[in-house]
């Protein structure tokens, strides 16, 4: 019989069988919980700052949270159940701004030919009448 790189026999003969080591117990077994602990960790998942920290606490992954949180959204909008959980969302942003005095406050920009001319708002009209002239003249 040839023998392949695979093969893990020696080449001297049949080996027999010496040893057969069987494991058993629960290493690597998946946990299940029970309906009361996923609702209770999701209730307190509801009122967590720090999703991450709760996970950690409860030894389970954030992905784990996240989806217990979905399937019971899901479960309550089969049942028509008003959906109490507090889902993840934006608030709106208020922010009390001075007024920064504008340090050339631009009433008129325009661009001609790649040259750019800035007109402020204090600018006197005869200024203005020269400027918009001076553009007339360039076409």
């Amino acid at each position: 019989m040839p023998m392949t790189a695979l093969d893990t026999r020696t080449g001297v003969g049949p080996e027999p069988l010496r040893r057969v080591e069987l494991l058993s117990g629960m290493a690597g077994r998946r946990r299940s919980w029970s309906l009361e602990q996923k609702l209770a960790i999701v209730s307190e998942a509801q009122g967590c700052d720090n999703l991450t920290e709760l996970a950690r606490r409860h030894d389970i992954r954030t992905s784990q949270l996240y989806t217990w949180r979905r399937e019971l959204r899901y479960a309550l909008e089969a049942a028509g159940t008003k959906n109490t959980i507090i889902e993840p969302h934006f608030v709106p942003v208020v922010a009390d701004r001075e007024e920064s005095p504008r340090r050339h406050a631009m009433a008129i920009e325009v661009e001609v030919d790649g040259a750019v001319v800035r007109i402020s708002r204090t600018a006197e009209a005869r200024q203005i009448t020269a400027v918009v002239q001076a553009l007339r003249q360039t076409r």
